[in-house]
């Protein structure tokens, strides 16, 4: 093992033994795409297991106050980007998200102001839609028929 990797290991433990955490690993932080998965999979049961903290993580790249909720067959985030005016390039981070993390999403609208994707047949489709709402404010909405 590299010695440099030993003694950063060794000091985490160490600081790890006191009690205080000062050492984190990578897979602490939220999940874009383990909160978009776990949407996408409540949806069919209309969002029963979902709380409003679920969608939080997709937001959190872009944002810090997302607000969730779950109503009936739609599931609806909206936060506030970080950088004024900047909701357009946070919607494109959104929608790279959804498509690297949802594989097998289509991809039917790419416009500057929206992104929508489905997952499904007809009747049996989850859809998923992220859009700007004003220069500074993104909208998450998943839904299913």
């Amino acid at each position: 093992m590299n010695p440099s990797l030993t003694r950063i290991i060794a000091l985490c433990s160490a600081i790890a033994m006191q009690g205080i955490p000062l050492c984190t690993h990578a897979d602490d932080s939220a999940s874009p795409c383990a909160a978009l998965k776990r949407i996408v999979a409540a949806a069919p049961q209309h969002f029963a297991s979902l709380s409003p903290d679920d969608g939080r993580a997709v937001a959190q790249p872009y944002g810090d106050d997302a607000q969730c909720t779950a109503t009936g067959a739609n599931y609806q985030c909206m936060w506030s980007v970080r950088d004024a005016g900047s909701g357009t390039n946070a919607l494109e981070g959104v929608g790279a998200d959804i498509a690297a993390c949802l594989p097998n999403a289509t991809h039917d609208v790419n416009s500057p102001g929206r992104q929508h994707f489905y997952l499904g047949t007809r009747g049996n489709r989850t859809e998923i839609a992220a859009q700007v709402d004003g220069p500074a404010r993104v909208k998450l909405s998943v839904s299913h028929e």
